[in-house]
């Protein structure tokens, strides 16, 4: 499925949640992959603000991209932000909906 560009140039970003590993099966505790680059995925929470809203996104992130220091309630920047819509079927439940990608999240200067 295509994945679509966010423009985050007139947002301001916090961090809502700090950075936990991405599971691929919770059960077995096995942790989820970049395909790309094999390096272990984690998601954030962030909080987005712009034009006077705000929304919160769990975004994965490859682990390479993710700094120890990510902490709630700071601003952050965040490189290659994309949005994905998905849809899967579990237990003959349909579900569907959007996930978040982005390539690097960095803590702002004060």
């Amino acid at each position: 499925m295509p994945s679509f560009k966010i423009d985050l140039s007139t947002a301001v970003v916090f961090v809502a949640t700090a950075p936990e590993p991405k599971m691929a099966n919770k059960r077995t505790g096995e942790r989820a992959i970049d395909r790309e680059t094999e390096a272990p995925l984690s998601t954030v929470g962030l909080l987005v603000s712009d034009e006077g809203e705000g929304n919160l996104y769990q975004v994965t992130v490859p682990e390479t991209g993710v700094p120890a220091s990510l902490t709630p309630g700071m601003p952050v920047a965040v490189t290659g932000l994309k949005a994905r819509d998905w849809e899967n079927e579990f237990n003959g439940q349909k579900r569907h909906g959007i996930s978040f990608r982005a390539v690097a999240i960095t803590p702002l200067g004060a």
